[in-house]
């Protein structure tokens, strides 16, 4: 039977020092650069428009976002880095906050986005590093790949996540035509489910 998101809410915002809530059965924490597409998945994952608030102003995230869904695991956003115009002392407290949540060994699953049309940043491979570093089990998908051509999607998305020092493998992913989304749904189910494999 195919798994699909029934409900979700968002629980709460948890900055520096603050207490995360209490575990669920899973945790699968999003990250990417700012505007690479993060609220966006997260709503046409869940089949909610409004769930994440997606803003046109990049670094609008400051804070880790939890949603609880089908009553039973947290989908995590995580704040977008590599926001040029944030003072230093943002990024520095992004990097505090970060490295904080990553090293909590609550996380079960990063789905780290890339965007399908540019080579990763510098800020991205560091974010990649952390992943292996935290030894995270992770899920490269390549964002807006409607903005290609469908019979070029899949060689970008792989190439990207190869630029990027992974395996040469991405999810092309759009929250516009829904691509990629049966497959994330999949991985998803895998992680909160994994004895019903």
């Amino acid at each position: 039977m195919d798994f699909t998101i029934k409900n979700a809410r968002f629980i709460t915002s948890v900055g520096l020092g603050s207490e995360l809530p209490e575990k669920r059965a899973a945790e699968i924490a999003i990250v990417g650069k700012s505007n690479v597409g993060k609220s966006s998945l997260i709503n046409s994952l869940c089949g909610r428009n409004k769930l994440a608030k997606t803003s046109s102003t990049p670094g609008k995230t400051r804070l880790i976002n939890y949603f609880l869904l089908n009553e039973e695991f947290y989908l995590v956003d995580l704040p977008g880095y590599g926001y040029a115009a944030a003072p230093k002392s943002e990024q520095q407290k992004w990097g505090r906050l970060m490295e904080d949540y990553l090293s909590s060994g609550r996380v079960d699953h990063i789905y780290m986005l890339i965007d399908i049309r540019h080579e990763p940043t510098a800020h991205d491979r560091q974010m990649f590093g952390y992943i292996i570093y935290y030894g995270i089990p992770y899920t490269l998908i390549a964002t807006k790949a409607d903005k290609l051509a469908k019979t070029k999607r899949k060689q970008a998305a792989n190439a990207v996540a190869k630029q990027l020092g992974a395996p040469p493998y991405a999810v092309a992913y759009s929250s516009e035509s829904g691509d990629g989304k049966q497959e994330l749904l999949q991985r998803i189910d895998a992680v909160v489910h994994p004895l019903s494999e």
